[in-house]
């Protein structure tokens, strides 16, 4: 007869798996998918790190479950952003203006979300991320150009090289954010140059704005 699950033991299992994906998400902020092994993640969540493997068969497997929690957050937070403008373009600027900020606000998590080096798997959820970011802002576009308030274009077509643009922008102010204090720079590794974070938003939603063919509040 094959063993189930009482209601109270599945209700453990889930509640620690929940503490287990809130572990991974500290951590991934903290230190980036380098150091968010499973046995960091299970010391995080305070258990066994044979327990952790209850749950997740490698850290692929984990990575994968992560990043879709974060992206979820994300579009989420684009998602209300958009739904308090009124005007197609103000809801285009919305999507880059709050991407931008919440990335630049926690620079260790954005870089792993978007350019650290990480495995297949995580790469191929980082193409679903920007597909729903470029679904977004093509939505969007399109009703701008059905509104006269842009010139024809294809939407999806122009909403995902924005996409690449704002994240081949970010890439390196956030790059530029100094290691952990456990992540000593290495000496022979020169620190990077940083940017100016209060500049870069405002340049990024001017440029989207110019890009779509619009106008934006400096051409006046």
């Amino acid at each position: 007869m094959a063993y189930r699950r009482t209601p109270a033991v599945q209700a453990r299992l889930d509640a620690q798996r929940e503490a287990v994906l809130q572990s991974a998400v500290g951590l991934l902020a903290e230190r980036g998918y380098g150091g968010c092994t499973m046995a960091a993640v299970a010391d995080r969540a305070g258990i066994a790190t044979g327990s952790l493997y209850q749950h997740f068969a490698n850290k692929a497997e984990l990575s994968v479950e992560l990043f879709r929690r974060v992206v979820t957050r994300e579009i989420a937070a684009v998602n209300a952003a958009v739904a308090r403008r009124d005007a197609p373009q103000q809801r285009i600027a919305a999507v880059v203006e709050t991407f931008a900020a919440r990335a630049l606000r926690a620079p260790r998590l954005a870089y792993a979300l978007l350019v650290e080096p990480a495995d297949a798997v995580v790469d191929g959820e980082r193409l679903v991320f920007r597909r729903a970011f470029r679904d977004v802002i093509a939505t969007e576009i399109a009703a701008a150009v059905a509104a006269g308030e842009l010139p024809e274009q294809d939407p999806v077509l122009t909403a995902a090289a924005l996409v690449g643009a704002v994240g081949e922008a970010l890439a390196g102010p956030l790059a530029a954010e100094p290691a952990p204090a456990h992540e000593p720079r290495p000496a022979h590794e020169p620190a990077p140059e940083h940017s100016d974070n209060a500049t870069v938003v405002p340049a990024l939603v001017s440029f989207t704005l110019r890009a779509l063919g619009g106008r934006d509040d400096s051409d006046a």
